[in-house]
Parts: structure tokens; C-alpha cells; sequence
């Protein structure tokens, strides 16, 4: 199939959209180009995630499990562990993990893996394209030699892109069918048919760039700004705490210029699958080119440090009251790393979670999103032992028990004026109990 044949294919929707990793990117990838006629094969090797999404279920609180099910009874939508059901596909879309190691470096091995398994069935014609969050240069220089074993050559039997994900999970305004899109191919053919094959699924703007690193590169840089910009004010919260002033009372003063500024708010730390990854990504890579990017691994130190902040507050609140933070019962509320959804990726919650468990403390924590959460085992998990705490009843009688209830994450469903009405002392690291009243002695970070 030459590249006129494939956007024909697209166009009419008879092309079949193969899409590697069913997780919080892929899934809805999947699910998007099914609900808009196309046939897709999902492709994972979790063989539960295979068997739920070939019953009609979703695992992702972003899909829900009516239009798994409806696309999957349509016959639009199949899952398999079996990589050769992608020679069937005219289009593949690469959306698996990207995470880093203990060294903060870079760990590539789900993309090398998907790619030698696509390479192993690769079609003349089929377009590639890699949506995991990775450093510029991954898909020219990991992606493409690998792909290139096939026989097949870039650009002349194949295409190969990179578009990177733009997921927010729990965000009920911005999802993938009305975000728009960067993409940047390996050469101007490979992007047009990328893009033509994105703006099917999405309302948003495909906006193209020149090469698939420019486009790598405008992923990291999305997210390096959050990151820095959650680095300053959680450096201003540590500032704030020394001088006696409220930073939530700054911020919202801040937030009413009505240019120049956009209001960013501290916390116990940054998690998720991207933030507390991709500045990482970014520093590793600019050592290649015997550069240090001191200002972005200053914002990564500042937002590390901000659990160990935490529970020094934590420490002095029960300090204050004539308790040790060693064999207080502290209850947790919130696991997941942030608000309203059920993903625990790299979560500060439970990072500060290992660390009062690790000075003694008796750990509970409550998520209605999260039953369970594994802590790393001593601090910093070096022998791979982990302990699970599995998430309690938040009821009156364990809130008047708890020597300190700490709010780690704002979760709508958590009745957050009866825990000040029963608990004794209240830290609050996400403003979630502002304009609440209660008995409780609360401290905000």
C-alpha cells in the first residue's frame, strides 16, 4: 500500500488501527478511533487486561465500560496478546510506559520491546506511530533501526511518526477527542499521514511540526513547565511556613492580575506518570550534548523534597500537641496523585506514606479510589520489599482514634467537615478543609 492508498483508507475508514499498550493513553486511543468506524486491534501482554476489554469491561475511569462494550459487540473492537494480529493493521500506534529507574535515568525497554515485536510482523505501507513520552531523538534512533531489521526501510516501505499523548486523567473538559495534537514525522509524508489519521478522532487542532524530535521535545517541555512552575510555589509554601504567612491566602491574591501570572499551587509533591518522569528524561539527554539543565534538576530536587517537608510539618504538629510522630496513629486520606481518580503512578501520597511508616508511625490511609497501595520497604525500597496498606473505612470512631489525619489529596467524596468536626488534629496539604469549620486544630502546608 503506497501513502495515496493509505489516506484513502483513512478517509473512508476502512483502514485498521493497531494500537500496542491498553493503559490510561492507549485504551482511549483505542476506544476513540473504534467509536468513529474504524477497526482496531488492541494489543497488550496483561492477559487480564485482555480478557476484561474482550468482555466489554474498561479498567480506566476515563472509559467507561458501555463503550468498550458497544464497540466490542459492533465487532469494531478486539484485544489480544498475539503481536501478529497486526499485520492486518494499515496504522500502529505505539502507547506503552516510559518510565525511569532508580538512577532517574531513562528506561526504554517497553518501547524496544514493542518495536522488535512490530518489526517481526511489519507490512510494507503501514505507518508507525510512537505516543509514549520519551526524549527527542527515541524515534529516530531507538524506533527506527529496530523497525529497519524487518528489511523494510524507513520512509520508502514504511512511515513512522511521533505524536505525544496529551492524557489528563480525570480531567472532565479536555480528553482525547477534543485536544489537539502535535505531530512530527521522520520525513513530511510520514506526518501528513499521521495527522490526517489523528484529526479523524479529535476535534482539536492537529498542529505539525518539523521532525518527529521537535515533537518529542514539545512533550517535555509541556511538562517541564508545570513541573518548575509547582517547584516555585512549593518552594514558596517551604518560605512561607519560616514567615508565618498563608500561601494559599498569596496565591488567590495573585491570581487576580488578569495577565502575566498563572496561579500554580504547592502540595506534598508531584506525581503521575509524566511530571515527576519527563524533566528527567529531558536533563539525561542534554548531557549528550555536554549540557546541564541546572534549572530544570533544581525544580526536580525542590519537588522530591517536599514529602520530607510534609512530614517534618506533619512531626511538628504532633510535636505541638506533646506527641511523637513514632507510634502515632496517623490516618491518610488520599493515595491516588491527584483528585478524583484511581492512578497512583509515582504519587506523593504514598511516598509520604513510606516515609512516616519508615519514623514509626501507625500508617491507615482511606481512598475511595485507591484499595490498595505497596510501600516500599525500608525507605527507599533497596531489597524490593514492599508492604501493602489496603484502604480503611473513614467512619467517626476511626477519625476520633487517629492522633493526626493528613490530606494528601482533595478526593470530592470525602466528607471533609466531618472529619474536622471529629478528628483531633487535622494537616492539610491541599487547602481541601479552607472555609470548613470544626473542632479539629488543623495545619495547611
Amino acid at each position: 500500500m503506497n501513502a495515496d492508498a493509505l489516506r484513502k483508507a483513512i478517509a473512508d475508514r476502512s483502514a485498521c488501527i493497531g494500537v500496542i499498550g491498553c493503559g490510561y493513553v492507549g485504551l482511549p486511543l483505542a476506544v476513540g478511533f473504534a467509536k468513529s468506524g474504524y477497526g482496531v486491534i488492541a494489543v497488550d501482554v496483561d492477559p487480564e487486561r485482555v480478557r476484561k476489554l474482550g468482555a466489554g469491561e474498561s479498567y480506566i475511569g476515563d472509559v467507561p465500560s458501555d463503550a468498550v462494550a458497544a464497540e466490542v459487540k459492533a465487532g469494531r473492537f478486539t484485544a489480544t496478546m498475539d503481536y501478529g494480529a497486526l499485520r492486518k493493521a494499515h496504522i500502529i500506534f505505539v502507547a506503552v510506559p516510559t518510565p525511569f529507574d532508580r538512577a532517574k535515568q531513562p528506561d526504554l525497554s517497553y518501547i524496544i520491546s514493542a518495536a522488535e515485536s512490530i518489526a517481526a510482523v511489519l507490512q510494507k505501507g503501514q505507518l508507525v506511530v510512537l505516543e509514549s513520552t520519551t526524549y527527542p531523538g527515541t524515534t529516530d534512533e531507538v524506533m527506527r533501526p529496530i523497525l529497519e531489521r524487518s528489511g523494510l526501510h524507513a520512509g520508502v516501505d514504511f512511515y513512522l511518526a511521533f505524536s505525544p499523548e496529551r492524557i489528563d486523567p480525570g480531567n472532565k473538559m479536555f480528553g482525547i477527542e477534543n485536544t489537539p495534537k502535535v505531530v512530527g514525522g521522520i520525513d513530511p509524508e510520514s506526518t501528513g499521514l499521521a495527522a490526517a489519521a489523528l484529526q479523524v478522532i479529535t476535534k482539536g487542532r492537529i498542529h505539525t511540526v518539523s521532525s518527529a524530535r521537535v515533537a518529542e521535545l514539545t512533550k517535555l517541555l509541556e511538562n517541564t513547565f508545570r513541573a518548575v512552575n509547582i517547584a516555585l510555589v512549593n518552594e514558596l509554601a517551604m518560605l512561607c511556613d519560616r514567615m508565618g504567612i498563608d500561601i494559599w491566602e498569596v496565591i488567590d491574591a495573585a491570581a487576580t492580575k488578569p495577565y502575566g501570572f498563572m496561579p500554580f499551587y504547592p502540595g506534598p509533591g508531584v506525581g503521575g506518570h509524566c511530571i515527576p518522569v519527563d524533566p528527567y528524561y529531558l536533563a539525561w539527554k542534554a548531557r549528550e550534548y555536554d549540557f546541564h539543565t541546572k534549572f530544570i534538576e533544581l525544580a526536580a530536587e525542590t519537588n522530591l523534597a517536599m514529602p520530607f517537608f510534609t512530614v517534618a510539618r506533619i512531626r511538628k504538629q504532633l510535636n505541638d500537641a506533646g506527641r511523637s510522630l513514632r507510634d502515632s496513629r496517623v490516618l491518610v486520606l488520599g493515595a491516588s496523585f491527584k483528585k478524583d481518580i484511581d492512578d497512583a503512578r509515582e504519587s506523593a501520597a504514598i511516598r509520604v506514606m513510606e516515609i512516616l511508616k519508615a519514623e514509626g508511625a501507625l500508617v491507615e490511609h482511606h481512598d475511595p479510589h485507591v484499595p490498595a497501595v505497596r510501600l516500599a520497604s525500608p525507605l527507599f525500597g533497596s531489597n524490593g520489599d514492599h508492604h501493602t496498606l489496603r484502604s480503611v473505612e473513614l467512619d467517626a470512631k476511626r477519625l476520633r482514634q487517629s492522633d493526626c489525619v493528613v490530606i494528601l489529596v482533595a478526593h470530592s467524596a470525602v466528607d471533609y467537615t466531618a472529619v474536622l468536626r471529629e478528628a483531633s488534629l487535622v494537616f492539610d496539604a491541599v487547602n481541601a478543609t479552607r472555609g470548613r469549620d470544626g473542632q479539629a486544630q488543623v495545619e495547611r502546608l
